[in-house]
C-alpha cells in the first residue's frame, strides 16, 4: 500500500472518539460537540498527520486537546463571570450624588467669610505654603492659620449637619 494514497479516512474511528470523548466529558451530547470539534480540527490539520502514523492516536489527541481547551476556557470563562460579579458588588453610587455632594461643599465653600475662603483656597487648592499664603495676603502667619482653622471648622459643622457657631469672641460693648 502506497502511504501517498491512503485516504483520511476517520470513520473507521468514531466510535473510539465518541468513547472517549464520553469519559472525557461524561455528558452524551457534549461528547458529540467535543468529538465534532475534534473532527474539524483534525480536518483542518491533516496535513500534520505523517503519513504511516497511527491515526487513532492522532485523532484521541486532538479530542484530548480539545477537550482541554474547553475545559480551559470554561475555567477562565467561570474566573471572568466570579470577576463581573465581585466587580458589580463594590459599584459606586450613581453619580447624581456625586454631583449634589460636590455642589453641597462648593456652596459650603462659597458660604465661608470671604477671607477665610481666601486663606483655605490658597493652601487646600492652589497648594500654597501657609507663609506663602500669608504673603500672598499681606498678613500675618497666625492670622493665616486661624482663618484656615475657622473655614475648616465651619466646613466640618456643615459635613456634620451642624450649623457653624458664631466667632467664639465677643464684640467690646456690642449687644449683650
Amino acid at each position: 500500500m502506497n502511504p501517498r494514497t491512503t485516504r483520511f479516512d476517520v470513520l473507521g474511528q468514531l466510535g473510539a472518539l465518541r468513547r472517549y470523548a464520553r469519559s472525557l466529558s461524561r455528558d452524551a451530547s457534549e461528547a458529540e460537540d467535543l468529538v465534532h470539534d475534534a473532527l474539524v480540527r483534525a480536518y483542518e490539520r491533516r496535513s500534520s498527520f505523517r503519513s504511516g502514523g497511527n491515526m487513532r492516536a492522532w485523532l484521541l489527541s486532538i479530542l484530548h486537546n480539545a477537550f482541554v481547551d474547553r475545559v480551559r476556557s470554561r475555567s477562565a470563562e467561570a474566573a471572568r463571570a466570579a470577576e463581573s460579579v465581585r466587580l458589580g458588588e463594590t459599584a459606586l453610587p450613581a453619580p447624581q450624588e456625586h454631583s449634589v455632594r460636590l455642589a453641597q461643599v462648593r456652596d459650603a465653600f462659597m458660604a465661608l467669610p470671604e477671607e477665610q475662603r481666601a486663606a483655605l483656597h490658597l493652601v487646600a487648592i492652589e497648594g500654597l505654603s501657609y507663609q506663602e499664603a500669608a504673603d500672598a495676603l499681606a498678613i500675618p502667619l497666625g492670622t493665616l492659620m486661624s482663618r484656615i482653622g475657622r473655614a475648616r471648622a465651619a466646613l466640618r459643622a456643615m459635613e456634620d449637619g451642624v450649623p457653624a457657631r458664631g466667632s467664639h469672641l465677643k464684640i467690646v460693648g456690642g449687644p449683650q
